[in-house]
């Protein structure tokens, strides 16, 4: 019997993990990077073990280092999580050659299926080798991993080299594996996948299908099961075919098989042998907790003759800490605040107060709802996400809520290219126009002195306080007065440090207000608090390119220096956050007349990289 496990992984999965191992009364061991050293699941384990360094190759990507924590721990079990080394069959057989028990499938299983390459052929299909003009649009893919990283869409011949070279960097980087393929690009299918769950005695449920078609960068962000609008035929195909698939490596333990369907057909993308981000859709569906599955089959325990039936639906969001609206861009800084109301299960793998680095992925949460009907479980989900208190970093919650509202998903219509017809609309600010004064009359409340009514004998004189919302900049226009303050045009019904109700045309508005330094929330509107006088040496030179993001310049673009001309769109240089690689292009044609930065060095958001100077 296992007494305890060490997690072989860090953030929202090790925390999953701890948390069903501390209700079945076993012990739990962590391993963290240095930029883990008080990260949630660091905080959560009975005991923790350090990797020294920072970057996954130097940490989590270390299975020697890994396997000796698990040793000096006392653990006697190690589960590998999701992304890392949990498809690695080589750590795999160090975890069992060290005497430990491995939850997961066997390594021979691991080793079939983890490369794509592999388990394409084992299903008989052979990638693209001589890719021509005839074969566009195709899809360069990492052999190992998942999760969106190593994956390229190329639609010209001539970007297909520059691409490869990217996908094999970001592999490396991101598994320790730089493998990448090449095979055809389905348009706008549907990515449908079947959750298996085997033991060592023959027995294989495949615990019904999950819809994860609302993608951006080939990374799910909305997961829900069982899948929506299949036919009865086209549903029994993939079980089948999944089922196929476990028997012909002689799976055991969690894995998932994924297809992308498209004009009724089901074609095979690859099986990932691993617990998957999206699991608890299929928990809640299903009513079983897989990762206890996962122990009691490394324990040599049998499965039920039949799997649980299906009850209900399950939807799941992704909260990450990105802005969609600049490209996706991974954002850092202090969580402040996280809440998340409503009977929904969040997966997180912070809690208010902690920094999100530039080292790993920017997921923040998981968001959880189930309910009798897949209507019901959308309404939930949406209303919760709304409602939810993300006080810190810039995330995707607005697009997250947007996108569940959305008629073409609600109809169950979407398919891998929603968000390339939507974002713009998805993304276009709307914020609360009366956001700004319930701030400033907010402050205006917590700057008062105890004992003084904050009024003035000048009521004419107005107050006025600036902030930029949604990137425009807004002032707010107040006035103390010997009845309290008041707004033109709104009537201030109450107003104290926390809370501001206003009267707009006779509705009654509450604004919950928090103060983190500069930068404040009302409801759900961030803003931030600008000086009274605007800083003249904040300016820079058109064409001048700044990094989006805090991250590490990976590559600079083949024979790119001064003087050399460039036509707008046109790659520049490369920035690596989160473990994914960011492309920085030219916004112009015309000439490059500045690079400021090299392979190897960090910037911060807003640093200059280069400028190209616009040609006539």
């Amino acid at each position: 019997m296992i007494t305890s496990v060490l997690v072989a992984n860090r953030g929202e999965i090790a925390c999953r993990v701890f948390r069903t191992c501390h209700d079945l009364g076993i012990r739990t061991v962590a391993v963290h990077s240095d930029a883990d050293a008080n990260a949630l699941h660091t905080r959560t384990a009975d005991v923790s073990v350090r990797l020294p360094g920072e970057a996954p190759a130097d940490t989590y990507l270390r299975g020697d280092l890994i396997v000796k924590a698990a040793l000096a721990a006392g653990a006697d079990a190690v589960h590998p999580g999701y992304g890392f080394l949990s498809e690695n069959a080589g750590f795999a057989r160090a975890v069992l050659d060290a005497g430990l028990r491995w939850i997961g499938p066997p390594p021979a299983a691991i080793e079939a299926m983890a490369s794509k390459t592999r388990a394409k052929q084992l299903m008989g299909i052979e990638p693209l080798t001589d890719v021509t003009e005839a074969d566009l649009p195709v899809l360069v893919k990492a052999a190992a991993g998942g999760g969106g990283r190593g994956m390229r869409v190329v639609r010209r011949l001539a970007h297909l080299e520059a691409e490869l070279a990217a996908a094999r960097a970001e592999a490396a980087s991101a598994f320790g594996d730089g493998e990448v393929f090449v095979e055809p690009y389905v348009e706008n299918g549907r990515h449908v996948e079947v959750q298996i769950l085997a033991d060592s005695h023959g027995t294989v449920w495949p615990l019904g299908t999950r819809d994860c078609s609302l993608q951006r960068r080939h990374q799910k962000v909305i997961e829900e099961a069982p899948a929506p609008g299949l036919s009865p035929e086209l549903d029994e195909e993939v079980r089948a075919l999944a089922v196929r698939a476990a028997r012909a490596v002689d799976y055991a333990g969690a894995g998932t098989v994924e297809f992308l369907v498209a004009d009724g057909r089901a074609h095979f993308l690859e099986m990932n042998t691993r617990l998957q981000v999206e699991h608890p859709v299929t928990e809640a569906v299903f009513g079983v907790d897989l990762v206890a599955e996962q122990i009691r089959i490394a324990e040599g325990h049998p499965l039920a003759a039949e799997p649980p039936r299906v009850r209900g639906h399950a939807v799941e969001a992704r909260l990450y800490a990105e802005d969609p609206a600049r490209d996706w861009s991974p954002q850092t800084g202090t969580l402040h605040r996280l809440s998340v109301p409503g009977s929904v299960r969040l997966d997180t793998g912070y809690t208010d107060g902690d920094d999100i680095g530039v080292h790993y992925d920017p997921m923040l949460a998981k968001v959880v709802a189930h309910a009798p009907t897949r209507a019901e479980a959308l309404r939930r989900l949406a209303s919760a996400l709304e409602r939810a208190e993300i006080h810190g970093p810039v995330t995707n919650r607005d697009l997250l809520v947007r996108s569940l509202r959305h008629p073409e998903f609600t109809a169950a219509r979407m398919d891998t290219g929603f968000y390339d017809r939507h974002l713009p609309d998805l993304t276009e600010p709307s914020p609360d126009p009366h956001a700004p004064l319930a701030a400033a009359l907010a402050d205006a409340r917590a700057r008062s002195r105890p004992g003084f009514g904050g009024w003035r004998n000048v009521p004419s004189q107005p107050q006025t306080k600036r902030y930029l919302m949604a990137g425009e900049e807004y002032e707010a226009r107040y006035r103390h007065t010997r009845e309290g303050l008041e707004a033109d045009g709104v009537r201030v019904v109450h107003a104290d440090a926390r809370l501001v109700i206003l009267d707009v045309d006779g509705v009654q508005r509450k604004y919950e207000v928090a103060r983190y330094g500069h930068h404040v929330y009302v409801n759900t509107t961030a803003l931030t608090t600008l000086p009274r006088f605007p800083d003249p040496t904040a300016q820079h030179a058109p064409g001048s390119l700044l990094a989006p993001m805090p991250g590490t310049v990976v590559r600079v673009a083949d024979g790119l220096a001064t003087g050399v001309p460039v036509k707008a769109g046109d790659p520049l240089l490369w920035l690596e956050a989160m473990k994914m690689q960011h492309k920085v292009t030219a916004p112009v044609t015309g000439t490059l007349t500045d690079l400021c930065v090299a392979p190897g060095q960090q910037v911060e958001p807003g640093v200059l990289l280069a400028v190209v100077k616009e040609a006539p």
